[in-house]
């Protein structure tokens, strides 16, 4: 458990949840379960807040107020509502605390919440746990929900590697199976791809008017393909503005690929659909080779 031995017994770690959804309230069970840590909640909706306290993930319920007694913040909230809580609560955390967020889109909100805190001495270091539901809410959220996913972790150029130390420590503690640094940038061009235009393509996917004729004729790839179609609208279109540029690359270049298939098919050109296809094949063979022997390099 991430507890030093040196500390005496009254001498805890104090660390506050800020929104208590399906991710914040996630953690506070997970860091419950896995350490000895004082575990704070604050969100907007008091019943939550007294969910998580009676059913024990959080130690304590706290207002705004009570921001400066923590060593370590993480805000579960949109992006914008993340910067607007840097800003409007700047003043109320403590000097030397560390602030993380668990949004997934970093350089909108790691830009903008390290210039509100560093002239004040708060370490703001950006983070993302790859972890999510089909559902939305603290009732929906788990002690084992991060279980082997992966962690990022999204440091500007001045962030101590002691705050970068702590949050891989943290992520071990509640079940990670890997932790990935990158710049914030890079972040946002890698999720634009393997997780924004995903959700797209799946929501744009279930328009079709088949949808409601699909009852017997669907298998694995249809409940594959589907599954990140039911998501959160408010949630997502936040995400989805704020990583505008790498999101609108993505989704061009799917609709320039959509349209050489289209025209394959209406030309009946049976070697250019070949063509296409195995490129599509041997790509993503290319991908899992790739990726198959970084794992073996880092065992």
């Amino acid at each position: 458990r991430d507890q030093p031995r040196s500390r005496g017994l009254g001498d805890v770690y104090k660390r506050q949840i800020v929104g208590l959804g399906l991710i914040g309230g996630s953690v506070c069970k997970a860091l419950k379960k896995n350490t000895f840590h004082h575990i704070m909640g604050l969100d907007a909706d008091g019943e939550v807040c007294r969910k998580a306290l009676d059913s024990g993930a959080i130690d304590e319920i706290i207002t705004a107020d009570g921001l400066n007694d923590a060593d370590m913040t993480m805000l579960c909230l949109y992006p914008e509502t993340i910067v607007e809580f840097v800003k409007q609560h700047k003043d109320r955390f403590k000097p030397g605390s560390i602030v993380t967020d668990s949004c997934g889109v970093k350089e909108y909100v790691v830009t903008r919440c390290t210039e509100v805190l560093e002239p004040l001495g708060v370490i703001f270091v950006g983070s993302h746990p790859m972890a999510g539901r089909e559902f939305s809410g603290f009732d929906y959220s788990t002690d084992d929900l991060f279980k082997g996913a992966s962690y990022i972790i999204t440091p500007s150029e001045n962030t101590p590697k002691m705050a970068i130390d702590l949050l891989s420590t943290l992520a071990c503690c509640m079940g990670f199976g890997k932790v990935v640094t990158a710049t914030p940038k890079q972040h946002d061009i890698n999720i634009a791809f393997t997780s924004q235009l995903a959700h797209v393509v799946s929501n744009a996917y279930v328009k079709s008017p088949s949808l409601f004729n699909a009852d017997g004729f669907s298998a694995g790839s249809f409940m594959d393909l589907t599954r990140v179609a039911k998501l959160n609208e408010y949630m997502w279109s936040s995400l989805f503005l704020c990583n505008k540029e790498a999101l609108l690359f993505e989704l061009n270049t799917i609709i320039d690929n959509l349209c050489e298939y289209r025209d394959a098919i209406g030309d009946d050109d049976t070697e250019r659909l070949r063509d296409i296809l195995r490129d599509g094949r041997e790509r993503k063979e290319k991908s899992n080779e790739l990726y198959a022997e970084h794992a073996r390099r880092k065992v």
